[in-house]
C-alpha cells in the first residue's frame, strides 16, 4: 500500500523556520515544540533509574532537541512579556525531564517577577539552592 512507503516524518522542532516571524508566531511554536516533546521528556524522567538502551537515547535525544530549539526561537523574541511566557513554557518541559539545571538557568532569564513567581509556585524545587 503507498501510504506505507512514506518517509519518517519530521518533527516539528526539525522543521525550518522562515524567518522573520512575529513574537506572537514565535510563542506559538515554542508551545507546540514543548507540547510534542512532553511525552519524551517524562520518560526520559522516567528513564533515570534504568539502564541505557536505544528507546531512553530516542527519548533524551528528542527532549534535548526539542529544547534547544525552543531556546533558540526564545532568544530571537523581542517582546520582553511574550519571551518571558514562552520561557516559562520550556522550564515546565524542562522539570517534565527531570532537568533541574536548564530550570534553573531559564528560570534566572524570566524578567517578569508575576510570571517568576507562577513558575516557582508551580515548581517549588527550583527555589532550593543548587
Amino acid at each position: 500500500m503507498w501510504w506505507f512507503k512514506r518517509g519518517k516524518a519530521k518533527e516539528i522542532w526539525d522543521q525550518e523556520i522562515q524567518w522573520p516571524i512575529g513574537d506572537i508566531e514565535a510563542a506559538q511554536k515554542i508551545r507546540e515544540v514543548c507540547r510534542s516533546a512532553a511525552g519524551s521528556a517524562e520518560r526520559v524522567a522516567g528513564f533515570a533509574d534504568r539502564p541505557d538502551n536505544e528507546k531512553s537515547k530516542f527519548d533524551a535525544d528528542r527532549y534535548q532537541r526539542a529544547a534547544r530549539t525552543a531556546m533558540q526561537i526564545a532568544i530571537k523574541m523581542s517582546d520582553e512579556l511574550l519571551r518571558d511566557a514562552a520561557l516559562r513554557q520550556i522550564v515546565t518541559l524542562c522539570m517534565k525531564a527531570d532537568d533541574l539545571k536548564t530550570a534553573r538557568i531559564l528560570l534566572r532569564a524570566i524578567q517578569a517577577l508575576p510570571i517568576k513567581e507562577d513558575v516557582l509556585r508551580d515548581h517549588p524545587i527550583l527555589r532550593l539552592p543548587e
